[in-house]
């Protein structure tokens, strides 16, 4: 085996894996010893006191704050859509560039209905009274969880649909708060919608920015989505794809 080039960016990630991992952990405990006591917290006002429910809440905001005002310690994956990332890759066909859009539009969308006919089901689930809030929270935390595996482990979307070679050249990258927090939608309170209608705001940004300056988002228009320039290396344990787009 390959040994790991261990970059500081893909420590920083290993290391909040690591505290994914953890807050899952705690989570699932939670639920499995008391789901009743989890609703009450969610829907519990914070003049009664702060509980883990709250601090969690706050954890899942911070984290989407700075998506949407992103600072150097992110990866290029995130700080490609800004414009003084955009390192231009000499003369390149705007024709090229259009298939590109095209193809990865197509395929962006065909992720956002996978995943919205995915979820539907367990917004069903839960008008129907199968089942309750606690196990939305506990779905909601559960992907918490895997946008991380999906980063450094295995990404279902990137090697079945988007076919991009890794993270950093991934058009969907900054949707994954949208993703995480879908089941929230189904919930109707503050803790809840303030989670999804938040994370819309960091999908609607990136997907302006986007539509506005696809060449940011290309290995074949910016030189810092090169393999050659990266400095991250997120993609050495899990396998590159090798159609490559």
């Amino acid at each position: 085996m390959k040994k790991l080039i261990k970059t500081p960016m893909l420590q920083r990630y290993l290391v909040k894996f690591c505290i994914r991992l953890f807050i899952f952990i705690g989570v699932l405990i939670f639920y499995l010893v008391d789901k009743e006591q989890m609703y009450q917290l969610m829907t519990r006002s914070i003049r009664y006191g702060i509980s883990p429910i709250h601090v969690l809440w706050l954890i899942f905001m911070v984290m989407m704050i700075g998506h949407i005002f992103p600072k150097e310690k992110f990866s290029m994956a995130l700080r490609k859509a800004e414009k003084k990332q955009y390192v231009p890759h000499g003369e390149y066909s705007e024709l090229e560039l259009l298939k590109f859009v095209q193809k990865q539009n197509v395929r962006a969308w065909q992720v956002m209905l996978v995943w919205l006919c995915f979820n539907a089901i367990f917004g069903i689930l839960y008008l129907s009274g199968v089942i309750v809030e606690a196990d939305l929270l506990m779905l909601t935390v559960f992907y918490f969880l895997s946008d991380y595996i999906c980063i450094l482990f295995y990404c279902p979307f990137q090697s079945i649909i988007m076919k991009n070679r890794c993270c950093v050249n991934c058009r969907i990258f900054d949707w994954g708060h949208f993703m995480m927090f879908t089941p929230m939608l189904f919930i109707k309170n503050f803790f809840s919608w303030s989670l999804f209608f938040t994370s819309c705001v960091v999908l609607i940004k990136w997907e302006i920015t986007y539509a506005k300056h696809p060449e940011r988002f290309w290995y074949g228009t910016n030189d810092n989505l090169q393999c050659a320039n990266c400095k991250e290396k997120l993609c050495q344990i899990k396998r590159k794809v090798k159609n490559k787009i």
